[in-house]
């Protein structure tokens, strides 16, 4: 493959997410000459961004050619590699897919990627997904699709199933967990080497170990655990005495898959915070376009995500080893159910994506992980189907529901909130 490449980046006018992937893009050299390509349905968000991804390629003279369409149709002719970003009125729906369980006596955490809320964003999600997929098949058929939106394992669990594309799920999931362990442990984050296998804010860290001396880590980890502040991720910590293993990248994620995980907290996602840090940023982009404020140095170093990374190391052949991905499972994980989308390390060069097998799950781990496989498959088919009797049996094998009477009235609101997204795929 030559060194050079069509890049389109489906979300590029979201500001934070926009943000992190040029700051990946544009702190190498290696992806120089290549096409980048911006699309995104807001004009006055997409014209911020293509201005704020010409004003870092100049800066750090990565050498990339950069435009900017909302004909994301024409966009994806003769492209290498699709990033893909976007989401559906992602706050309010968001809000809704959380309160309108609690309504209904529904305890859980996020409502993002397990439970009534990662149905519905499967839901409404796919039918966009396969949207651009079908244009690639016909336009780009042997383009990579780089997914970062949720529901992750779901989205790539249909792609797996329902399309020819190839694709996988990046998240820094593993990098959190990394993070917790070290806080823990009491050692720099990158002392400390882990590798995980298991789902999406669900990954098993199969070892973690010193990488200075090799040691495994994970005797130290379970003695300095029982010491550490009662509010410190409550919920993984009691998995661990549980299962043996450090499970997740932190106790909201890994709560909405279970039954019992709202006994970590149930306040939701802090959709305040979170338009206050989006409106900072907005406001900081704007005032470095016009002059106001200088280009903050965090702005030229890479944000830790991995799809330059990747991108490169298809290009140049670099067999580069990826810590974590999302990818079907086709016996990756012995343990788990063949079509599942599981969360693996992946090697990636000029040939693809290569998954990297950590062997079996320990037992208990792979069956409280099969539970969740199972939700993901029934929901992926009900988004795919368009059809709610699906989804009311998708939540009533849901270990989060607990009563037949409240899956049946959440359902009914959230599809009538959602129906102008969902529809059949296939």
């Amino acid at each position: 493959m030559p060194s050079m490449s069509k890049i389109v980046f489906l979300g590029a006018s979201s500001a934070a997410f926009g943000m992190s992937m040029f700051r990946d893009l544009f702190s190498t050299s290696d992806l120089a000459g290549s096409e980048l390509i911006l699309v995104g349905r807001n004009i006055e968000r997409l014209d911020r961004s293509l201005r704020l991804a010409q004003l870092l390629n100049e800066k750090t003279e990565a050498g990339l050619r950069i435009e900017s369409t909302t004909d994301w149709r024409a966009a994806l002719d003769g492209a290498d590699f699709v990033v893909h970003s976007t989401a559906i009125d992602r706050n309010r729906l968001w809000r809704f897919d959380f309160e309108v369980p609690r309504k209904y006596g529904i305890r859980h955490t996020l409502g993002e990627n397990g439970g009534p809320g990662g149905l519905f964003f499967t839901l409404r999600t796919l039918p966009v997904v396969f949207d651009f997929v079908r244009e690639m098949e016909r336009r780009c058929p042997r383009a990579l699709f780089i997914n970062f939106s949720n529901p992750e394992s779901r989205i790539i669990l249909a792609l797996g199933q329902h399309s020819t594309i190839r694709s996988l799920g990046l998240c820094h999931g593993i990098f959190l967990a990394r993070g917790q362990v070290a806080s823990i442990l009491g050692l720099p984050e990158e002392r400390i080497d882990v590798w995980g296998a298991g789902l999406n804010h669900l990954q098993c860290l199969m070892q973690i170990r010193d990488r200075e001396t090799g040691a495994d880590l994970y005797p130290l980890l379970k003695e300095k655990e029982k010491s550490v502040n009662a509010s410190v991720a409550p919920l993984t910590r009691k998995l661990l005495r549980g299962f043996g293993y450090w499970l997740g990248c932190g106790d909201a994620h890994v709560g909405e898959y279970l039954s019992f995980g709202w006994e970590a907290g149930e306040g939701g996602y802090n959709f305040g915070w979170d338009e206050d840090e989006r409106g900072k940023l907005m406001r900081l982009i704007d005032d470095v376009l016009a002059g106001r404020a200088s280009i903050p140095s965090w702005w030229f170093q890479p944000s830790g995500e991995r799809a330059a990374t990747i991108i490169s190391s298809v290009l140049h052949d670099r067999k580069q080893l990826i810590e974590s991905a999302v990818v079907p499972n086709c016996g990756i994980i012995p343990n788990l159910p063949v079509n599942a989308a599981v969360e693996v390390p992946v090697v990636a060069d000029a040939a693809g994506i290569h998954p990297v097998s950590l062997g079996p799950l320990p037992d208990a781990v792979s069956r409280l992980m099969a539970i969740q496989v199972g939700v993901q498959q029934l929901a992926v088919e009900a988004a795919m189907q368009g059809s709610k009797e699906l989804a009311l049996q998708a939540l009533l094998i849901d270990p989060v529901i607990n009563s037949e009477d409240a899956a049946r009235g959440l359902l009914d609101e959230l599809w009538e909130i959602n129906r102008p997204y969902i529809r059949r795929c296939i």
